[in-house]
């Protein structure tokens, strides 16, 4: 039996932080209390030292791009680098090579990670404009759900018929995830830049092309149609000050039939980075203002937004280094994305307890995961100590996505992962990965 015993930790779990001990036997928490002696000499002891100890993160939103697109990364290297990040377990889209958009494709991304993930896994079926039928029998007890693009992106699965769209949202019960960006809007909008710059259009163009009408009028009309077919709606990435009016902090999360996401870099970027950081900060939808930034931590804070996620999308920096409009967008986060969070804490911008319940509570409650986001007896040991005072810089050489580069590359952050288990296998330890494949398929509650 693999039994540990996590001692002397700040365990943050549902709002509040107390210092106490965690036993796991096998892959199950087993028992929370003040203390815990250990049950047998066998029991390997981690001694938290005074270290936040808070539930694995689970990422709802990342493209670990294989099969197909396995130059800029892979199930292998980006779950090693989330697991490094505290993330845990994660829910991955459909815009791969071969799209997820027949039952046979989905089934072998799930063979591949089977074998090769690091962190707890699922993915997500692809909807187009012609496969009803295969979305149709999808397992709600095992996948997560169901990906619509509302705009172009990666891998373009746009589905732009409305009548179809329609037909999903009234036909499958399952959680609906979006990508809102209306695409007349930014073709229109596209030709008044290239008119103006030819093909060399500057970046700092970007937020202005994807612009905050193109966001709102996709989220809107997404939202009105699950209103009006009574769809379960979950709207990633949300990037606008306008967008927030469309959702409400008025009804318990449990309650809620349409939820939305906020990823780490529109809570971290404006368009002023532009200048600096050009194609890194290059993602659909696009980074905006300040002012957008601020309203999305406002809406974050009184829970009209629901979860914290990365959008994890490595490109090879050949690819970042190209032209505006030949570099694609996306970029790695999930090394980073915890560490980010603990970095807004030290800004005094938000609190731990709140931190824990957008990464890791909320998206359980959202894709009803089973036995996973929280610290509790009889759940699955996906655990993360977090030193919220050990310094580390952000540098090609601690790296670990396969396209070798970060957003923030540069950056010290103030607070540093020190252990991170899955399914009560220490992964992560000693800033290193352990070859340990100890993810397994999620499952839900449906």
């Amino acid at each position: 039996m693999n039994r540990v015993l996590i001692k002397n930790a700040k365990i943050v779990n549902e709002g509040v932080i107390f210092e106490g001990d965690v036993l796991i036997e096998d892959d199950l928490i087993v028992e929370i209390a003040e203390t815990i002696s250990p049950k047998s000499a066998e029991c390997k002891i981690v001694d938290a030292e005074g270290n936040y100890l808070i539930p694995g993160a689970i990422d709802d939103q990342v493209h670990f791009r294989e099969p197909g697109l396995t130059h800029k990364g892979d199930i292998e290297s980006e779950s090693r680098a989330a697991v490094a990040g505290g993330i845990t377990s994660f829910i991955e889209q459909p815009n791969t090579v071969p799209n997820a958009v027949t039952q046979e494709i989905l089934e072998e991304k799930y063979e591949i990670a089977s074998r090769k993930s690091f962190a707890n896994y699922s993915f997500m079926m692809g909807a187009t404009n012609d496969n009803l039928e295969e979305v149709l029998k999808t397992n709600p007890k095992n996948v997560a759900g169901i990906k619509i693009f509302l705009g172009s992106s990666t891998g373009n699965m746009l589905v732009d018929n409305e009548a179809t769209l329609e037909r999903i949202f009234s036909s499958t019960p399952m959680l609906i995830a979006v990508h809102c960006e209306d695409e007349t809007t930014i073709k229109n909008n596209l030709v008044q830049y290239k008119e103006q710059y030819g093909e060399d259009i500057p970046v700092t163009a970007h937020h202005l092309i994807r612009s905050t009408e193109a966001c709102y009028l996709s989220s809107s009309k997404a939202i009105a149609l699950a209103k009006k077919t009574g769809a379960r709606l979950h709207v990633f990435h949300l990037s606008t000050a306008k967008e927030m009016d469309l959702f409400t902090n008025k009804i318990p999360l449990e309650d809620k039939k349409i939820t939305a996401e906020v990823c780490v870099h529109h809570l971290w970027f404006t368009n002023e980075d532009y200048a600096t950081k050009g194609n890194f900060i290059k993602w659909n939808p696009a980074v905006k203002t300040a002012e957008d930034r601020d309203a999305l931590w406002k809406a974050l804070l009184d829970d009209r937004i629901d979860v914290i996620a990365t959008d994890h999308a490595p490109h090879t920096l050949e690819e970042k280094q190209q032209l505006y409009l030949n570099a694609p967008s996306g970029g790695p986060l999930v090394q980073h994305a915890v560490v980010a969070l603990f970095e807004a804490y030290h800004q005094g911008k938000i609190s731990i307890e709140k931190i824990v319940e957008k990464m890791c509570h909320n998206p359980a409650k959202i894709f009803k995961i089973e036995k996973r986001g929280f610290i509790k007896e009889g759940y699955y040991a996906d655990l993360v100590i977090v030193n919220a005072g050990l310094p580390w810089g952000v540098k090609k050489e601690n790296i670990l996505s396969k396209c070798g580069w970060s957003p923030f590359e540069g950056y010290t952050f103030k607070s540093r992962i020190t252990h991170t288990f899955v399914n009560g296998q220490l992964v992560y330890n000693a800033f290193k990965v352990k070859d340990i494949r100890a993810g397994k398929r999620l499952l839900f509650n449906r």
